[in-house]
């Protein structure tokens, strides 16, 4: 039996990543929707996501939903750029009528196709996200007049998972990637993942304030928030603040200092292995 969408708003909000880096969406979903509870994996197991093949990562995605699934989330949100270029499709056949199916992409296309249109952009992303052109292809699609210089990134997830960020050795490696000519003459550059938002300051730092430097999971929750809204899934107050849940695949001490820093507050993890 179908459930009527007041029955859903009580339901938590299911958000995944290849590690922690989507505990950055998961912060800025929070700040916009202070009454959704939420429930999120990070895949640490597996990280990162950026050089898997497409084969991997929708199977990762798979098991990762059934979790979600289980937990009775009303929206799964893949806030991970290499999965939603990966698994999007996939994992929306797959989840069918249980849950909405939210991805990264399609909030930043349509934002830099309203705020960009006739100028050349620039974007920063794993060599799966820029190697699968899913941006390429959607922004073209949208004939604004968008020019998009592309260039993969690979060390910077892992570099900033390990805690390698607000550094000099971050700053190095970031300053070398941001002078390579393919991102010569843009006007703007889209964080294509969703760990590059820790080291925003360091990209705008480096651009001295003369680029635009889009901070996606800001785009990324202001759709979540009117997707739950337009379609009458938002929670209402409740008598005290959500307990969210935070899974993840392989657990280390590491990791709950990092959630702590991505998420901005302490939080605890727990292990849930997607292979036993």
């Amino acid at each position: 039996m179908a459930l009527l969408s007041s029955d859903l708003t009580t339901r938590p909000i299911g958000v995944f990543d290849s590690g922690i880096g989507g505990l950055t969406v998961a912060r800025a979903v929070s700040r916009v929707l202070p009454h959704e509870r939420l429930v999120y994996f990070g895949d640490t197991a597996h990280l990162p996501y950026g050089d898997k093949s497409t084969a991997a990562i929708q199977a990762y995605a798979v098991k990762i939903c059934d979790l979600l699934l289980k937990q009775q989330c009303k929206v799964i949100l893949i806030a991970c750029n290499s999965a939603s270029a990966a698994a999007y499709e996939l994992v929306r056949e797959y989840v069918g009528s249980k849950a909405r199916v939210l991805n990264v992409i399609d909030p930043i296309v349509a934002h830099v196709g309203q705020q960009y249109a006739g100028r050349v952009v620039g974007l920063i992303g794993t060599k799966q996200t820029v190697n699968s052109n899913v941006y390429r292809k959607k922004i073209d699609d949208l004939d604004a007049g968008v020019q998009l210089r592309s260039l993969a990134t690979p060390l910077l997830a892992p570099m900033i998972e390990e805690g390698f960020f607000d550094n000099s050795i971050a700053g190095n490696v970031i300053e070398t990637y941001l002078s390579n000519p393919a991102l010569e003459d843009i006007e703007a550059l889209v964080l294509a993942c969703t760990h590059y938002p820790l080291i925003k300051q360091q990209i705008a730092a480096f651009y001295q304030g003369q680029k635009e430097v889009l901070d996606a999971s800001d785009v990324v929750a202001a759709h979540v928030q009117r997707y739950l809204t337009e379609n009458g899934l938002a929670a209402r107050p409740g008598s005290g603040p959500p307990v969210h849940h935070f899974y993840v695949s392989d657990f280390t001490r590491s990791f709950e200092e990092s959630t702590r820093i991505f998420f901005g507050q302490q939080v605890h993890l727990e292990h849930y292995p997607l292979w036993e």
